[in-house]
């Protein structure tokens, strides 16, 4: 199976995975033991393929990235 993300989809996704995984409040959602499996590949996948995140303008990229997925969707999920 092949997922395709933008790079700014990566960049937002990565971060997002970073910071909840490994909270409570997010294991608790996660019903299947298995489905970690997936999660961890899919993180495991982005912070090998995402050189920003080792950039000292991580936190800039990181912004704009973000302010350029919203302008995308539009009002969806407000």
């Amino acid at each position: 199976m092949k997922i395709e993300l933008t790079d700014d989809q990566a960049l937002v996704l990565s971060d997002w995975m970073h910071r909840v995984m490994h909270t409570a409040e997010f294991s608790a959602i996660i019903d299947d033991r298995a489905v970690w499996s997936a999660l961890w590949k899919i993180n495991g996948t982005l912070e090998t393929q995402l050189s920003s995140i080792f950039s000292s303008s991580y936190s800039d990229q990181l912004d704009a990235a973000r302010q350029r997925l919203i302008d995308e969707i539009g009002d969806f999920g407000e």
